[in-house]
C-alpha cells in the first residue's frame, strides 16, 4: 500500500502543483516526478486511454515519487472502480454541480462505511498481499476525491457540496465555467474571478482545499497567492508544442 503524499502535503497547510497529462505517455510522467512537481492528472476525459495504460502511468508515478491523480470522464461507477483498483491516488471528476452527483462519486470511491465500492484485490490492495482489513480503512483514508466546478449550477450548490465529509478538492475549471456563465474563453473576465472568490470563501468556511487550473507557472504562482493550494499548470502536449515552437522560432531569427 502506497501513502498519498499529496495529500499529506495539503493536510499540512501547504500548496502542490501539477500538470495534466494528455498524452499518455508513462516518459512523460516520469519526467515530471523528476522535475519536482507533486501531482499529475491524467486525464481520462479528453484523452482516450483505458485501465491498462493508465495502470502504467500510475506505475511511472509512483517511480518518480508525484502522485497520480485520474480524471475520469464522468460520476459512473465503473469509471471510478477501474482507476482506483489499478492504484490511482484519487479521483478527479468533471461537471460535478449538485449535492447528490458529490455523494453518489463518494458511494462509488469508499468502502464501507463510508460508501459500497466493489471489493477485490487489486493492485491497489497489493494483489492481495496485505490484510484486506487494514487495506479497506487505508484506502478510505487515503484515496482523494477532486470534484470540479465548472458552471454555475456548481456554485449555486456549493455549500451543500462542501458539507460532504469526503470530498477533499473543489477544483475551479475556469474554461468550462466561462461558457456556463456566457464568456465562452474569456477566463479572465470579472466573472470567473468571482467564481473563484466564491470557491475560495466556500471551501475556506467547510475546511476544503480550492483548486483551479492555470496556463502557466506565473499565472499559478498568482493563484497561490490567492489562497488556492491544488494547482494545476497547462498539459504536457500545450507545453510540449510550446517549447517546440519557442526552439523553432529561436533557429528561424
Amino acid at each position: 500500500m502506497v501513502v498519498n503524499k499529496l495529500k499529506e502535503r495539503l493536510a499540512r497547510g501547504e500548496t502542490a502543483i501539477g500538470t495534466f497529462i494528455a498524452s499518455g505517455s508513462p516518459d512523460l510522467v516520469e519526467i515530471l516526478g523528476l522535475t519536482g512537481f507533486h501531482f499529475v492528472v491524467i486525464d481520462c476525459e479528453h484523452s482516450f486511454y483505458g485501465p491498462e495504460k493508465i495502470q502504467h502511468m500510475i506505475r511511472a508515478a509512483e517511480l518518480r515519487g508525484i502522485t497520480p491523480i485520474i480524471r475520469i470522464p464522468n460520476a459512473m461507477e465503473f469509471n471510478i472502480l477501474h482507476v482506483l483498483d489499478v492504484g490511482a491516488h484519487g479521483i478527479q471528476v468533471p461537471q460535478v454541480n449538485d449535492a447528490q452527483t458529490a455523494r453518489e462519486i463518494v458511494a462509488h470511491a469508499k468502502y464501507s462505511p463510508a460508501g459500497r465500492r466493489g471489493i477485490v484485490a487489486p493492485r491497489a490492495a497489493d494483489y492481495g498481499m496485505t490484510n484486506l482489513t487494514e487495506y479497506f480503512s487505508y484506502e478510505n483514508e487515503q484515496t482523494m476525491i477532486i470534484t470540479h466546478c465548472e458552471n454555475q449550477n456548481c456554485l449555486d450548490n456549493l455549500e451543500e457540496i462542501c458539507q460532504i465529509p469526503e470530498i477533499d478538492v473543489v477544483f475551479l475549471g475556469p474554461y468550462d465555467m466561462s461558457q456556463s456563465l456566457g464568456i465562452l474563453g474569456q477566463v479572465t473576465h470579472e466573472k470567473i474571478e468571482d467564481a473563484a472568490k466564491r470557491v475560495l470563501e466556500i471551501t475556506r468556511k467547510y475546511n476544503k482545499i480550492a483548486g483551479i487550473y492555470t496556463g502557466s507557472g506565473a499565472q499559478a504562482k498568482e493563484r497561490a497567492r490567492q489562497g488556492f493550494r491544488y494547482i494545476a499548470v497547462s498539459t504536457d502536449t500545450f507545453l510540449f508544442a510550446d517549447k517546440y515552437k519557442q526552439e523553432y522560432q529561436a533557429f528561424q531569427d
